[in-house]
Parts: C-alpha cells; sequence; structure tokens
C-alpha cells in the first residue's frame, strides 16, 4: 500500500494480461477452426450423395463408368438422363409416354406418403397424449411397458410381415390399392410417431390443461386449444419423418404393387435389364424423388429443430 493508502501497481501486470488474452484467443479460434472444419467435412460427406446422383443425370455412358465427377473439367454435361423420362428442353413439349409413366409413380408416392403420414400424426398424437396423461394397465403392462411395447415393433424385420400381408391383402381386394398401401405405411410409421409424441406431450406441464379445465373446457376441447398449438413443432418433425420413412419405402410398394400404384422407389429399381442398369435414368429419378424432400426439410427446418428439442432442457 502506497502513503496515499491506493493499491501498488505491478507494471509488468498488463504485459501478462496481454499474454493470457492472446493465448485465450489462439485457443478458441483454434477450437472454431476444428469445430467449423469437422462440421464442412461432414457436410461434404452428407452432400456428395446428391452431387453425384445430380451430375450422373447429366453424363453419357462413358463418363459414369470412367467415375468423372466435376463438370465441364471431367466431362461435357448431356441431358441423357432426363431425356430418357422426357425431361429434357428438346423433349418437355412432346408427347412422352415414360413422363406419363413418371408422374404418374410421382403422384402415387405424393398420394401414399402424405396420407400415411398425416394419418400416423393423427393417431400417433392421440396415443401419445394418452401415454402421458393417464394411466393404463393390461395385466402387469403399464404405461412404460406399453411404450416400449410400441417401439419395439420397429426391430421385426419386414420380409417377416411379407408372406400374411400378401395373403391378406389378397382376400381383401388391396393388392395394388392406394388404401392398402397408405394403411401398411401408418403402421409401419406409428411406432416412432408415438414415441415422438409421448416425449412432446410428457414436456408440456399438466397444469395448463387443469387451468383450461377449471375455465370450462372439457377434456378434448382443452387438447384441441391448449396442447396441440404447444406441440404442433413436434407434430411436424413427426409427420416429417414419417413422410421421409414412407416416401423411400421399396419392399413392400415391390411387393403388393404391380400397376397402378407403383411408387418412385420402385420405378427406381426397375432401370435395370439386360442391357445393365441406365445410371443416367436412374440418377434423373433418384434427383426428382430427392427434390421434393429436400424442399419440405428447407421449409420445416424450424419447426423440426424446435420440435426435436423440445423437452431436452427443462
Amino acid at each position: 500500500m502506497t502513503a496515499q493508502g491506493m493499491p501498488q501497481r505491478n507494471p509488468g501486470a498488463i504485459f501478462r494480461g496481454s499474454d493470457d488474452d492472446l493465448t485465450y484467443r489462439a485457443r478458441w479460434y483454434t477450437s472454431r477452426v476444428v469445430i467449423y472444419g469437422l462440421l464442412i467435412g461432414w457436410a461434404v460427406v452428407c452432400i456428395f450423395p446428391i452431387f453425384w446422383t445430380i451430375t450422373t443425370s447429366f453424363k453419357q455412358a462413358p463418363d459414369v463408368m470412367q467415375s468423372n465427377l466435376i463438370p465441364f473439367l471431367d466431362f461435357e454435361p448431356a441431358w441423357l438422363g432426363w431425356r430418357s423420362l422426357g425431361l429434357s428442353p428438346e423433349t418437355i413439349g412432346a408427347d412422352s409416354t415414360v413422363r406419363d409413366q413418371f408422374l404418374a409413380r410421382f403422384t402415387n408416392s405424393a398420394i401414399v406418403s402424405v396420407s400415411a403420414s398425416a394419418l400416423a400424426v393423427f393417431l400417433g398424437s392421440l396415443t401419445g397424449y394418452g401415454l402421458s396423461r393417464f394411466g393404463y394397465q393390461f395385466g402387469p403392462l403399464r404405461n412404460a411397458d406399453i411404450g416400449f411395447f410400441f417401439i419395439s415393433q420397429l426391430i421385426l424385420p419386414p420380409v417377416v410381415l411379407a408372406l400374411p400381408f400378401l395373403v391378406f391383402y389378397s382376400e381383401l381386394a388391396l393388392l395394388d390399392t392406394h388404401i392398402g398401401l397408405i394403411l401398411l405405411y401408418t403402421l409401419t410409421v406409428m411406432p416412432i410417431v408415438i414415441w415422438i409424441m409421448r416425449d412432446q406431450f410428457m414436456s408440456i406441464p399438466s397444469e395448463l390443461e387443469e387451468a383450461a379445465l377449471v375455465d370450462g373446457q372439457g377434456v378434448w376441447g382443452a387438447f384441441a386449444r391448449i396442447i396441440m398449438p404447444i406441440a404442433l413443432p413436434g407434430m411436424i418433425a413427426a409427420f416429417v419423418i414419417a413422410l421421409v420413412l414412407t416416401w423411400n419405402e421399396y419392399f413392400f410398394a415391390a411387393l403388393l404393387t404391380s400397376t397402378d400404384t407403383i411408387t418412385l422407389p420402385v420405378m427406381v429399381a426397375s432401370q435395370t435389364g439386360s442391357q445393365g442398369i441406365s445410371w443416367w435414368t436412374m440418377a434423373a429419378i433418384s434427383f426428382a424423388a430427392i427434390l421434393p424432400l429436400i424442399v419440405v426439410g428447407i421449409l420445416l427446418e424450424r419447426f423440426i429443430v424446435r420440435g426435436m428439442s423440445a423437452g431436452a432442457v427443462k
């Protein structure tokens, strides 16, 4: 302490503080470079299949066999894949049977996947709400056991259900019908939708419903006016997940359809024949099938993030 009562300053403290600050900043920037470098690398890994699919749709046969990747550098782009679908600039205005078939397959996929996903979210939301708010008992089974039973259905391989569904649908005349695929797809995605929605509803305080009941709302009124708006991001996230799963489903679509309700995955797989695989046509169909999901993901990204993270922090 000085005579005036003020603390004595150390002349070297400023320089030591500057060194510490520089070290901290160097570590901070280094960590950011490493993190963003890893994220960029992972993004490249994830996006590369889409890039390969797009470029392949514009390749000639030799370019496909030689694995040329970069347009205008490794190969000259052509409309071979899109021409085979009747979607190239010179064929888009002309009549095309293949284009009509593609649009029919696209429509079938849209009808089946959207309908099945919406139905699964509707039924799964009601089931998840019941499991999160009410107590059930079936013999020794409680709510937790019932929830595990639903999610355990995902363990069952689809091939195990092939023959039963084939015989069952044949008896009910549901083969090669939209309603047959919609009902089956609803059953296949219901477990994951129930699991997601149960967690969503469990993260919402039950006091909100109690307050609504006190104000004169019934159980259904409280659910529709109070709970559903809060759980909407989770419902949208569940819908998108169900949409992706049903849109890309191939096994049952190939097994239970033949003419009228063939979907895009089946059409993609059909691009093989005695002359080999038509990679350019397969790539064009694949990109046309991927594009709607990309658009849906971009448009609903904020709902998906909010829905999947709801309940993670309380």
